[in-house]
């Protein structure tokens, strides 16, 4: 399902325009996002949480070149299923 089948499905089903769910679709999305690059939890009961999680800075090689390289630590986005989409997911 993309963005646009979201949009169209959530407007069939709430009988709102277009317009309007695509208004707070993006809403949702930009805050979710704004949220969580600022290091805050987005949890939505039941489907799930939003966070961001912290890689460590790690030793690799360069597969090229079998030169030993250090990969420096990053923030990642991470989502954590919740209870009842998970249940869902496996029934």
């Amino acid at each position: 399902m993309t963005k646009a089948d979201l949009i169209e499905k959530v407007a069939s089903v709430t009988q709102l325009k277009k317009a309007d769910v695509k208004k707070v679709v993006d809403a949702v999305i930009e805050e979710t996002m704004n949220s969580v690059a600022k290091g805050g939890k987005v949890s939505l009961t039941g489907f799930g949480t939003f966070y961001l999680s912290q890689r460590k800075e790690r030793s690799g090689r360069n597969p090229r070149t079998g030169e030993k390289i250090t990969i420096k630590g990053f923030n990642l986005p991470t989502f954590k299923v919740g209870k009842v989409f998970k249940e869902l997911a496996n029934k």
